[in-house]
């Protein structure tokens, strides 16, 4: 008698992607139904991460346009929108043909890929900076010039030094270093969408902790936008110190 269908299951567990393909034939000619779904679905598997790797391809397209340039950054931010908090930039330089799986724009990912993903950006690439821009300076030099100067503090704190910027959209006043603005990088290139991870992960880990000191704007859920409840919290209770006071003239009593 083969081995159960309890066995195979565990053979293909305990197997490397490279050794499915033999157990693929191995187990071809069982007739067993158990044995052709768990054959279908590592099939579906790979299938699925053969697409992905092809989408990939397509988002390293800038990437390979300039891969003249030994020290490629992607640069993004999150957080231009909210009436609190800060707005944060990223800044990442991936190894050349480094594979991410499933990077992409952090607005299309759920906050549990978006932190998984996090994690393997920090752990394979080359180096990651990290820029803010308070609500104070918000208000003072106003949103985009903010946004600007966030993105220069994130190259800055970058451990090497980039020769290229693969910028979402932007071209960032004040920086030397040659810019290639790209209408939404974060989904069309591996750089500019890792850059978005960072950023958001970590301006949504920020707005979590202001939750645990204010709960009463729900800054956990809205991350500072303006959502009904915070809108409400906010005629309620009024401004907190990391409100955008230029954000929320129209919402509060002069």
């Amino acid at each position: 008698m083969g081995n159960s269908i309890q066995q195979i299951k565990w053979e293909f567990e305990q197997a490397k992607k490279e050794e499915w393909a033999a157990l693929y034939e191995k187990y071809d000619a069982d007739e067993r139904a158990g044995v052709k779904q768990l054959i279908a679905r590592y099939q579906k598997q790979e299938e699925k991460v053969k697409q992905e790797r092809i989408r990939l391809e397509q988002m390293q397209m800038y990437e390979k346009e300039y891969q003249e340039y030994s020290c490629i950054c992607g640069i993004d931010e999150a957080g231009r929108g909210p009436l609190a908090g800060p707005v944060v930039a990223g800044a990442v330089i991936l190894p050349k043909n480094c594979e991410i799986l499933y990077l992409n724009d952090s607005k299309k990912l759920s906050a549990k890929k978006r932190e998984e993903l996090y994690d393997e950006i920090m752990e394979k690439a080359i180096s990651v900076g990290v820029g803010m821009a308070s609500p104070a300076r918000i208000d003072e030099i106003n949103i985009l010039q903010a946004t600007y100067e966030a993105m220069r503090i994130a190259i800055e704190d970058l451990k090497e030094s980039p020769d290229l910027l693969l910028n979402d959209a932007v071209r960032i006043p004040g920086v030397t270093i040659r810019q290639v603005p790209i209408i939404k990088g974060d989904a069309k290139s591996v750089s500019i969408a890792a850059a978005s991870i960072i950023a958001k992960v970590t301006r949504d880990r920020l707005m979590m902790e202001y939750d645990k000191i204010m709960p009463e704007y729900g800054f956990a859920g809205n991350k500072g936008y303006g959502s009904a409840t915070h809108i409400e919290a906010l005629k309620k209770y009024g401004p907190t110190p990391i409100h955008r006071n230029t954000f929320i003239k129209n919402f509060i009593d002069k």
